[in-house]
């Protein structure tokens, strides 16, 4: 098992022993209010459907982000987040495997820098729910063989995006809450559109104003 999925997994076994009855029940919850501002990170893993210049040669693969959160009144939102999300090349019916040439790509990373707006419910309950809208810049580069990055040419270089997504904060003790969502990009690059879904794990910590 490679190392990611050694840290996914750890991850997910840790969010789940926090989740248990005995450990929720002797928690002091300290629910977030109006001014409070929210530290994210999470893990992800992230599909690309076959549109696209960037879906077409590239399928699926794991990726990383971190999120700030801004809480208002009236159940509401403002976000900031930074999302690196890898995507590994399809695999396509060819003869028997021939050494790789140094040019052949290895990986195609979207970096994902935006605004995110939130409407939650449920905010004087451990267990928020919200759903998202964002736009943002998307950054797309690809690594070859031989450890070069590739910035700009078919595949490559800077659009934006669009998401949609929703997810739930279920908090555990204090103002630390696991957070799980999931999210959907319209990359638009070079004219043409990818289409990403991602679902995510990690943890959010609420500091007060």
């Amino acid at each position: 098992m490679t190392g990611w999925k050694n840290g996914l997994l750890a991850l997910i076994l840790a969010c789940g022993a926090l989740l248990l009855p005995g450990h929720a029940l002797a928690a002091k919850i300290v629910l977030p209010r109006p001014g409070d501002i929210g530290f994210a990170g999470f893990a992800q893993y992230g599909a690309l459907t076959k549109a696209g210049e960037i879906g077409e040669d590239f399928g699926s693969g794991p990726g990383f982000g971190f999120r700030l959160r801004y809480r208002m009144r009236y159940e509401r939102a403002l976000g900031l987040t930074f999302e690196r999300q890898g995507f590994n090349p399809r695999e396509k019916v060819t003869p028997p495997p021939a050494p790789q040439p140094d040019t052949t790509v290895q990986t195609s990373t979207v970096v994902l820098t935006g605004l995110d707006i939130f409407q939650m419910f449920g905010t004087r309950t451990r267990t928020t729910r919200m759903l998202s809208v964002g736009v943002g810049l998307a950054q797309i580069s690809q690594k070859l063989n031989d450890d070069e990055t590739l910035a700009s040419g078919v595949g490559v270089g800077d659009g934006f995006y669009v998401s949609l997504g929703g997810g739930v904060e279920y908090f555990f003790w204090q103002s630390w809450a696991v957070d799980v969502n999931m999210r959907y990009h319209a990359v638009i690059l070079h004219e043409t559109t990818n289409h990403d879904v991602q679902i995510g794990i990690g943890l959010v910590f609420y500091a007060s104003d």
